[in-house]
């Protein structure tokens, strides 16, 4: 053997295909020699060795290697992240005087803000700004990522007056800073992008509000759009906490590091604890106001959004309000375990509504309804069973039915009670805090957090096993939650700015025992260097009533 002569990296592909290349081939080079290339399919990133990488990465070691296209979630994420970047990019030159805000998630896409604009001029606004994203797409222009020394990243930021970025970097140290680099275009990386512009035809500009959403396609059939739907509860919900944070000075990470190195946590924890009370108040006081015609509270929501604690919170609100709340869990009524349905992959399909004893359900709802008793049961957890343990219920004259469960905006859950007597409530963990202005935090990543930490406490589960049920959780909720949001009578956002700092060094060990060989590990990963932006922050000061209590123990509620 030569020993001069360059050795050749092994690369292994997901079907188990070996190909051979020298060190510092690109991924998009080496693609092409596998076997189940189409040249017809739109790739967006690769999983290299489980970590999602761009194209224009170079290989260095053996490896095993997994082609992305939009059809797969972390595909898809690739491409959404990539066509905010575009937009961020057209925004910045057709309105350089403009600050564009990437808000929150809004249907299937973001809604965004563009300051200092009139709204009566949105629409030639938009139209302005996607001629320019179209232009680039014909134009081919690449995306690069590259690594630059850490001073000319700030010093390059501060002349461009983003604070947001100059804050985000105020308390990292790492000497190299990645940032992507498109025609002129600079911006902080935060995961992988497509490599070239010509990769992102599919989308749309939509006119909402003071603002406009950036809708994406069917992950399936890109040129696909499902019908933007308003979502009016929800996006009232964002809207107020978003001007509430912009009124407090909290809209990015970087401002609530600032504020916690000044030693202002207590504070901001008392502040947001008040507000997010504030809101159940005016709910109750909502409830209250149509107290003769209601007699059904129903509050429903995705995994970990909190229902349990908010339901506790929302009965002490309603008994301030002289309601005397009596609270139905519907996990409770769940089958027997070996009527459980289950999913095409044969595991047990929780999220799915008949889970739910529907007829023991429909029954014990019109007793109530007629003022009869009823023995309510528990679920055994453990054994998969009902028990009956004396838990007689009756409701009152002045008594209103408090039901929490997943399921309890499916029409199909209450169908024998009368539609004028249910409110209905819509409960999720809407992150309204952005990492910086054009860059948003995932509600999903939020809500997977707060479970891996419950998990781990209260069943002793590894982040590895929440983490690798996770997907099936998720498309649960795809096909049994989201589709009912729009049914609520409103919305309560359980997200509080400053969780994710109390979050962080209780789940990062956690996440750190997900090894590269695990499922799981690109998202564990990718979620490890999102909170690298987070400043870590002790859990002493969040009070025993607040709803981050039901993920990270020592509450009095639930």
């Amino acid at each position: 053997m030569d020993l001069g002569e360059e050795r050749q990296l092994k690369i292994t592909f997901d079907n188990g295909e070996v190909v051979s290349c020298f060190p510092g081939t690109l991924v998009k080079t080496i693609i092409k020699k596998h076997k189940a290339y189409n040249p017809e399919h739109n790739y967006v990133a690769a999983l290299l060795n489980n970590r999602v990488v761009t194209l224009t990465y170079p290989l260095n070691t053996d490896s095993t290697l997994k082609m992305l296209t939009l059809s797969e979630s972390y595909g898809w994420r690739v491409y959404r992240n990539s066509v905010a970047f575009l937009l961020s990019k057209a925004a910045h030159e057709c309105y350089p005087d403009n600050c564009l805000e990437i808000k929150h998630s809004l249907g299937e896409g973001f809604y965004c803000t563009l300051d200092g604009i009139d709204k009566k001029d949105l629409h030639e606004i938009l139209g302005k700004i996607e001629i320019s994203m179209r232009k680039d797409i014909e134009s081919k222009l690449p995306i690069n990522r590259h690594k630059i020394p850490f001073k000319d990243a700030l010093d390059y930021f501060t002349s461009k007056k983003r604070e947001d970025k100059c804050n985000l970097l105020r308390f990292q140290n790492q000497p190299k800073i990645a940032i992507y680099y498109c025609d002129g275009f600079i911006d902080l990386a935060h995961g992988a992008l497509v490599e070239n512009t010509k990769d992102l035809p599919f989308f749309k500009l939509i006119p909402y509000e003071s603002g406009f959403v950036l809708q994406f396609p069917d992950k399936t059939w890109p040129i696909k759009f499902s019908e933007f739907k308003k979502q009016k509860p929800l996006f009232n919900i964002f809207k107020a906490y978003k001007k509430w944070g912009n009124d407090i000075g909290v809209r990015t990470v970087g401002d609530l590091n600032n504020l916690i190195i000044k030693g202002e946590l207590r504070r901001i924890i008392e502040i947001e604890e008040s507000f997010q009370e504030k809101r159940l108040a005016e709910i109750a006081d909502e409830i209250k106001s149509r107290k003769k015609e209601l007699k059904w509270i129903l509050i429903a929501g995705p995994s970990s959004s909190g229902k349990t604690t908010f339901a506790h919170r929302l009965s002490t609100q309603l008994m301030v309000n002289g309601i005397k709340p009596v609270i139905l869990s519907v996990d409770n009524y769940f089958v027997e375990r070996d009527k459980t349905p289950k999913d095409a992959n044969g595991n047990y399909d929780f999220e799915n509504i008949e889970t739910i004893d529907l007829p023991l359900l429909y029954e014990h709802l019109e007793k109530l309804d007629k003022g009869e008793e009823i023995e309510m049961p528990t679920f055994d957890f453990i054994n998969g069973t009902k028990k009956y343990v004396g838990n007689n219920v009756k409701l009152k004259d002045n008594e209103m039915a408090v039901i929490e469960g997943i399921h309890s905006l499916n029409p199909m859950m209450t169908k024998v009670l009368a539609p004028e007597r249910k409110y209905k409530i819509y409960i999720n963990a809407l992150a309204q805090l952005n990492l910086d202005n054009n860059n948003r935090i995932s509600t999903t990543d939020c809500r997977l957090i707060r479970r891996v930490i419950r998990d781990h406490r209260t069943r002793g589960y590894r982040a590895f096993a929440t983490m690798q049920a996770w997907h099936s959780v998720r498309e649960g909720e795809r096909k049994w939650i989201f589709p009912f949001q729009g049914h609520a009578d409103t919305a309560f956002s359980s997200a509080l700015n400053y969780e994710l700092f109390v979050l962080k060094p209780l789940v990062e060990p956690l996440f750190a025992e997900i090894k590269p060989w695990h499922e799981p590990y690109p998202d564990a990963r990718r979620i490890q260097e999102f909170l690298e932006n987070f400043i870590a922050a002790p859990s002493n000061d969040v009070p025993r009533r607040s709803l981050i209590r039901e993920f990270i123990g020592g509450g009095i509620l639930g």
